[in-house]
This record gives C-alpha cells, sequence and structure tokens, in this order.
C-alpha cells in the first residue's frame, strides 16, 4: 500500500482523506494539531498531535515510509506547513500545498485589507464602537487594550487576555446569511473583523456585513512557502495519482478491452 500524509483541520482535508480512504491501493493517515477540542475527522487513520517541528516530522516521514504529503491545514497555519515543507524537502518525499481560493472583495463591500492581527486592532478605533471578532480563539489580546465592545465568536473558549467588553459566542460553521443578519442587529455590530479564510462555512457573515453597509477588515493570508499547490480536492487527487502512479487505467483508457 501506498502512504500518504493529510495535514488537516479543513472541509477540504477532511473530503480529500475520505476520497482516499477508499482507495484500497492508498493507507493515509489524517494528521491534527490538537488545537480543537472535538474536531470534526474522517473514516480512517487519524493522528492527533504535533510531530515536533521539521526534524520530528522527517523522522516521522522515514519511520512510516510516507510517499506523499498534502499539507490541507487551515491557510493560517503557517507554522505547520512551513515545517511539512522543510520536513518533505529533506526526505525527498513530494509536498502538495491543499488551499481553497481566499475571499474577493465584490459591489457593496467595504473592506479593509491589514496584514496581521496588530494592523486589525490599529484600524478598528476610527471604524466602529461595536465589534463581531471573528479571528479564532488565539491572538485576542491583540485586542485587549481597546476601549471597544466585542462580540468574540469561536469553536472552542477563548484564551485571555480578552478586552475588557467581551461576549463570547461559541458556535461552529456553516452559518446562514439570514443568522448573520440577525446577529448583527441583535449586537448593534459597527465593524466586522475577520481572517481571509475562504470557502462557504463562514462567508455568510461577509454578505451579511454588505447588506447592512458594514466595513469589514480583513487580515491577509501569510505567503505560504513555495511548494506545488492545488485549489480542490479534486485537483489534489489528480496530483497524488500523478506523484504516486496510481491512476486507473481504465480512466485514462475508458474504451479500453
Amino acid at each position: 500500500m501506498r502512504r500518504v500524509l493529510v495535514l488537516g483541520g479543513t472541509g477540504e482535508a477532511r473530503g480529500l482523506a475520505e476520497r482516499l480512504a477508499a482507495d484500497s491501493r492508498l493507507h493515509v493517515t489524517y494528521s491534527l494539531a490538537g488545537r480543537v477540542r472535538e474536531p470534526r475527522t474522517p473514516v480512517g487513520e487519524v493522528r492527533v498531535g504535533g510531530f515536533g517541528g521539521p526534524d520530528g516530522l522527517a523522522d516521522w516521514l522515514r519511520r512510516e515510509q510516507v510517499e506523499a504529503v498534502v499539507d490541507a491545514t487551515h491557510p493560517f497555519a503557517g507554522g505547520i506547513t512551513a515545517n511539512a515543507v522543510e520536513a518533505a524537502g529533506r526526505t525527498g518525499v513530494p509536498v502538495l500545498l491543499l488551499r481553497r481560493p481566499g475571499w474577493q472583495p465584490g459591489p457593496g463591500d467595504d473592506w479593509h485589507h491589514v496584514a496581521s492581527l496588530p494592523e486589525a486592532a490599529a484600524l478598528l478605533p476610527g471604524l466602529g464602537n461595536r465589534v463581531f471578532l471573528t479571528t479564532g480563539r488565539q491572538g485576542l489580546s491583540h485586542f485587549a487594550a481597546l476601549d471597544l465592545w466585542f462580540l468574540v465568536r469561536t469553536v472552542d473558549p477563548p484564551e485571555p487576555p480578552l478586552p475588557a467588553h467581551t461576549t463570547t459566542l461559541l458556535a461552529r460553521g456553516p452559518f446562514a446569511v439570514e443568522d448573520e443578519l440577525a446577529l448583527l442587529r441583535e449586537h448593534r455590530i459597527d465593524v466586522v473583523v475577520t481572517k481571509d479564510s475562504g470557502g462557504t462555512m463562514t462567508a455568510a457573515k461577509l454578505t451579511a456585513a454588505r447588506e447592512l453597509g458594514l466595513p469589514v477588515v480583513v487580515v491577509r493570508r501569510p505567503e505560504p512557502p513555495t511548494a506545488p499547490t492545488a485549489d480542490t480536492v479534486d485537483d489534489a487527487v489528480r496530483w497524488l495519482e500523478s506523484v504516486l502512479g496510481t491512476r486507473d487505467p481504465a480512466e485514462e483508457h475508458p474504451h479500453a478491452g
């Protein structure tokens, strides 16, 4: 069996792992960092916890005789991605970055792009007093000194320090536009803050902000290391078929025989 490591934590990662698990020629390990308390996991082998940096991951790849790595982690999990690319380079294992495309502003959007959470915090006082903060539970300390009101939505309870005036909402997407509109109106939100995660799971807040004429502060994605990339699960499967040589001959020559 050909051994594949999928670094997960996203819907695309779960979809890819489940697609690959259906191929009897492959042994797929789905790995999670363990930062979410009750993660959604695919069928098949699941590994939770870090590898010990690029050295530990390289050792693991050699020991497990892995032949391909797909990093399908969150676009902002920069440390994990850097470790994966470095470990793959040391071991000669092909690596692919599976990244859904980022969000793009449309007509009527009032987006303010920033490079980091500190930049987002610095921009907020000029945009509004009541903030819907959806950047995850880590890094909220950058907003702690602001004398603004925050509605913080995370999957797991956020880590202190938090802003003095904070209401926490624990919820996991997908979210509907109607619900996001009701939430923004109920809490009288002036400005929305988000990371450019991309995808449809949490995009409804952007539509709701547009309909209400609210500004949105969007934290840009970090630049990934140099490596092959794919936007979709289908593209990732095709890449794996190419590097592993596992394409079904019947698919390449459907009328053969």
